[in-house]
């Protein structure tokens, strides 16, 4: 009797252990693309600087620099930019203040976490303010609410409107008491500029925060956010700590602002300079 499989060949060590080989992914490199964190899609940087930064999948709006904003909004080559020389030092010499100092401006390449001047807005003149999310996100010291300060002041001189583009995460603490005297220096500014009845506009990006949202930024005529800008004093973590309760879904967010009437409008990137420009014009500004 012959048996069964007595003819079969034999089989080797590595038969029926070879895998099929996948097909292989592409390797793009992390300079020329970023993850979404909204909807995890993945997005070539220069589509997305095309778009104005922001997703083309989900609309989810991407931290802007300064000098972005600046292109997005003024006129081509209309900008004249006020204050350059203003820079931060280590006044009450805070413990590795001057190396932080000197890093934010390497990464940011800014002298400050403000730009300040003035331009035109399809052709109308204004004078202008942005802060700059990558110079210690954007946080307010002396030398911002001076730069802040002398742009209303020149505003009010010159009687034009202000736009303001606020991200900050609050005082600086490395500067201490002189850091919040600033609230009231700039809100003092604000206040005269609104006496010679003269507009001024906020916008507000992700994050604003802490002592900038307690004064100027929260200070305007009209006030606008971008979508789901996060804005608020002490983050939702800090207050649900203190009030023990748990917040509202959203609560701080833009959308939740405009909800409760702390802010006028939402708008989208994209949209925003022809919105400015027609909050102009109603406002007589030619």
């Amino acid at each position: 009797m012959i048996r069964k499989g007595i003819f079969k060949k034999p089989k080797i060590a590595l038969e029926g252990n070879i895998k099929q080989s996948k097909t292989p992914s592409a390797n793009i490199p992390n300079e020329m693309c970023v993850c979404c964190p909204s909807c995890n899609k993945m997005l070539f940087n220069d589509e997305l600087n095309e778009n104005l930064v922001v997703c083309s999948y989900c609309n989810h709006h991407f931290r802007m620099n300064s000098r972005q904003r600046l292109n997005m909004i003024a006129d081509e080559d209309s900008f004249i930019e006020h204050n350059t020389d203003l820079k931060s030092e280590n006044i009450l010499d805070f413990p590795n203040y001057d190396k932080k100092l000197k890093n934010s401006q390497l990464e940011s390449s800014e002298n400050e976490a403000v730009i300040t001047g003035v331009c035109k807005i399809n052709s109308i003149n204004s004078a202008i303010f942005v802060m700059e999310p990558y110079f210690m996100m954007g946080s307010m010291g002396t030398v911002v609410g001076e730069k802040i300060t002398r742009i209303f002041e020149f505003a009010s001189e010159n009687r034009l409107p202000v736009i303001g583009f606020c991200v900050s995460g609050g005082a600086r603490m490395q500067e201490g008491i002189l850091s919040l005297m600033q609230m009231a220096k700039v809100s003092g500014a604000v206040k005269k500029h609104s006496d010679n009845r003269l507009l001024y506009i906020t916008v507000l990006t992700d994050p604003t925060m802490g002592g900038v949202t307690a004064s100027f930024a929260m200070q305007g005529d009209i006030i606008i956010a971008e979508p789901n800008a996060l804005v608020g004093f002490a983050g939702p973590r800090v207050i649900e700590q203190t009030i023990r309760q748990k917040l509202p879904d959203g609560f701080q967010k833009a959308e939740y602002l405009l909800k409760t009437g702390f802010i006028n409008d939402i708008v989208e990137r994209k949209k925003l300079k022809e919105y400015l420009t027609k909050l102009l014009q109603l406002h007589n500004y030619k």
